[in-house]
């Protein structure tokens, strides 16, 4: 490849999948449905005392999508010990229907959040209505408070703050969740070999990142779970650092962080390599890394914090002299959303359980160098951790020279 020439991948024809293929990825699609929705309703119906509130209303996208399966944009939910009610506008009527049979539908007019709460309040006067603060804006918060107070008195229940109260069962993921989420990862998997094929010194982060996005879609995934992170050299010490028109240079480390969506779960996978032959920080960094990664791996279990669990990891790397440059939590729950319960984190009082979906993703970040993260996508079973991921690790140098 000369100066200035950009990457060619051929294109070639898409690949019929094999059948056993297609039916666990509309299976995966399925999961969101209907499916599940009734054991989910009981046990938050169970939760109802320990939060002190007779009915929760429920506004996040995901905690709805996980109540009720209906993945459409708008809507409100409102769960009580008898009845589970959901009002959306008319665009999404037949969706709700199809998609949360558990769910009486509410039809609402479409002006507002507020305006789908109101047609779910009857019933409620005098209730403990709990609602969800987080990604509530003052706004909202206003209007609903202005509706509930238009009411007749005997008609008005009382909102209260309900912080965490889906989340903690989203936390534990059903057997359907957890194929779901292996699904997504092995297909991550297989975006990151591609992504890695690709890469060679003259090639930018940002046609690296674009390759990694057309396989994940030509191959069946719903998106990406995240805006890709393909970092080179320099780059690599922003653990968070977006594609950039950077060249990638011979003898660059490239941290590779990418993830994709199928049947809304989503993965995420962190590999680090060099292109052509590295220097002699690269070992000894990515050694360290790798040995705080499996130490974590292997000694984290139920019962423990979110902070234990960081703690493994930090101490392999404190020892190796890379403590201060570990400046991230060791991991995090993935299902719908990228980021969700436990956080492990120095910080993090969460209590590790089996069901849970982590990641375990040490790092170190060298300003003027670059960085290092290897990451694995985990399942919590019979107390210990079995990695999910199966993205090589020891592959260290990649591609070459133009």
């Amino acid at each position: 490849m000369g100066p200035g020439e950009r990457l060619r991948v051929p294109r070639l024809p898409r690949r019929a999948r094999p059948a056993a293929q297609r039916a666990q990825r509309d299976g995966v699609a399925r999961v969101t449905d209907a499916t599940g929705t009734g054991a989910r309703l009981a046990r938050l119906r169970e939760r109802l005392d320990a939060l002190d509130v007779d009915a929760l209303l429920v506004s996040a996208p995901s905690n709805r999508r996980w109540l009720s399966g209906f993945t459409g944009s708008a809507g409100v939910l409102v769960v009580d010990a008898q009845r589970a009610r959901i009002a959306t506008d008319g665009r999404y009527h037949e969706q709700a229907q199809r998609q949360s049979p558990d769910f009486e539908l509410i039809p609402a007019p479409l002006r507002s959040v507020a305006s789908f709460v109101a047609p779910l309040l009857d019933g409620l006067g005098g209730a403990r209505l709990g609602f969800e603060p987080a990604g509530l804006t003052v706004a909202e918060h206003m209007e609903w408070v202005d509706t509930i107070e238009g009411l007749p008195t005997s008609d008005r229940p009382r909102l209260v703050p309900a912080p965490g109260a889906v989340e903690p069962l989203r936390a534990i993921k059903d057997a359907a969740e957890i194929e779901a989420l292996s699904v997504a990862v092995h297909l991550g998997d297989e975006v990151w070999a591609h992504a890695a094929s690709c890469l060679r010194a003259g090639v930018t982060e940002r046609e690296i990142a674009w390759e990694a996005q057309r396989h994940a879609y030509e191959h069946g995934a719903d998106g990406m779970a995240f805006e890709t992170i393909i970092a080179a050299g320099p780059n690599g010490a922003m653990a968070h650092h977006r594609p950039s028109d950077a060249a990638i240079e011979a003898g660059q480390p490239v941290v590779m962080d990418l993830g994709v969506i199928v049947g809304g779960y989503r993965s995420d996978l962190t590999r680090t390599v060099c292109v052509g032959e590295h220097d002699e920080t690269f070992p000894r960094v990515y050694d360290a890394v790798l040995a705080a990664q499996e130490m974590a791996e292997e000694r984290i279990e139920a019962g423990m914090t979110g902070g234990q669990a960081h703690a493994i990891a930090a101490t392999v790397l404190a020892e190796a002299g890379y403590g201060d440059l570990f400046t991230h939590g060791l991991g995090h729950g993935v299902g719908l959303d990228i980021h969700e319960a436990p956080r492990l984190s120095a910080d993090s009082g969460d209590l590790l359980a089996d069901g849970q979906v982590v990641t375990v993703e040490p790092g170190v970040y060298i300003p003027g160098w670059g960085g290092v993260r290897i990451e694995d996508q985990c399942v919590m079973e019979d107390g210990r951790l079995r990695v999910i991921s199966r993205a090589r690790k020891l592959d260290l140098e990649v591609g070459g020279g133009s």
